[in-house]
């Protein structure tokens, strides 16, 4: 697999010099340099919000630092997390004198190094809570949601809670919409090839040339099953039919994200939308300002992800706010 790199140990540091070089909303900060903010600085008096996770993903996750979303991020290597210092610095950045909300994705590094950097902030007297994106079906049950990890579905989390801390929200209320987002949004998503890291010799996992994989995570975790190739209304139906069956819509409204994983052409998003739209239609349910594209990737892996956010009239309302980001713009 060929890839347009330098020398793969720059690959993280080279690739933010080039956003925020073409981005001029965007600033490196942070001691090592790990950290992008918004370049106008923390607005006094706003609550913050702070997130983090590894490299490989954009837009995820410093591509959503903007007005109505984000105020920083940290970020690490490929598929690693941002390291403790990095997190301390992301929250500081984002300290405007009413605490900062971490908002990330639930996995194990990312927690132990964003829970490091709370505490220790504690003594520097920056308040902080944290919410975590935990929207995977296929990596845990109902019953065990605590065990999720976070995927495309953390996008629509930082919308609400963006929208929500602009508007003057104070942390225990934007903290509590981002929860009640994370809550009502659910995702799964289909692997039809694999990616590789930049200084790695062998892709990150294999599929046969007929194969696909269902419910495999965003770094190539296992899913749950692997079959020959189907066809897109069938794959379509399959994860409607699983997220809905993992939370019904209580209110008959949900915002659709149709998420390319990397390599896969838009016009193939468009179809499985077309049969998404179809298939809620069928059942009932109405679709509020839909996605599709590009929000959260990996690397170049082949595949797409489908995330229902299940919609009240005030999840309706954040998620209509106005937002600008490099990757999304609402309004």
């Amino acid at each position: 697999m060929k890839k347009l790199i330098n020398d793969p140990s720059a690959y993280v540091d080279e690739m933010l010099d080039g956003l925020v070089a073409a981005q001029p909303s965007l600033r490196r900060d942070g001691a090592a340099g790990r950290v992008v903010r918004r370049a106008a600085g923390m607005r006094p008096g706003k609550v913050g919000i702070a997130s983090g996770g590894g490299s490989g993903h954009l837009p995820l996750f410093t591509g959503y630092v903007g007005p109505g979303l984000l105020d920083t991020c940290a970020i690490g290597n490929v598929f690693e997390g941002p390291n403790a210092a990095s997190c301390m610095d992301a929250v500081r950045l984002a300290d405007g004198g009413r605490g900062v909300l971490r908002l990330y994705g639930n996995y194990g590094g990312d927690r132990m190094n964003f829970d490091m950097a709370g505490e220790m902030l504690q003594d520097e007297g920056v308040e902080t809570t944290t919410v975590l994106g935990t929207d995977d079906i296929a990596s845990g049950t109902p019953e065990d949601i605590g065990r999720r990890r976070g995927v495309a579905g953390i996008v629509y989390a930082y919308k609400a809670a963006g929208a929500s801390a602009e508007a003057g929200a104070d942390l225990e209320e934007v903290t509590r919409v981002a929860a009640k987002a994370v809550a009502a949004t659910r995702t799964i998503g289909v692997a039809l090839a694999p990616c590789r890291l930049p200084a790695a010799r062998e892709p990150s996992f294999t599929l046969g040339d007929d194969e696909i994989e269902m419910g495999m995570g965003i770094h190539g975790e296992p899913g749950i099953w692997r079959d020959k190739l189907k066809p897109a209304d069938a794959i379509a139906d399959e994860m409607v039919d699983r997220l809905l069956a993992d939370l019904p819509a209580p209110d008959g409204r949900v915002s659709v994200l149709v998420n390319g994983l990397g390599a896969t052409p838009l016009e193939e998003l468009f179809i499985l939308y077309r049969r998404v739209a179809a298939r809620l239609g069928s059942l009932g349910l109405s679709i509020h300002r839909p996605l599709v594209g590009d929000f959260v990737t990996s690397m170049e892996m082949a595949g797409a992800s489908i995330s229902l956010f299940h919609l009240d009239d005030e999840l309706a309302a954040l998620l209509d706010a106005p937002a600008e980001c490099p990757f999304w713009r609402v309004g």
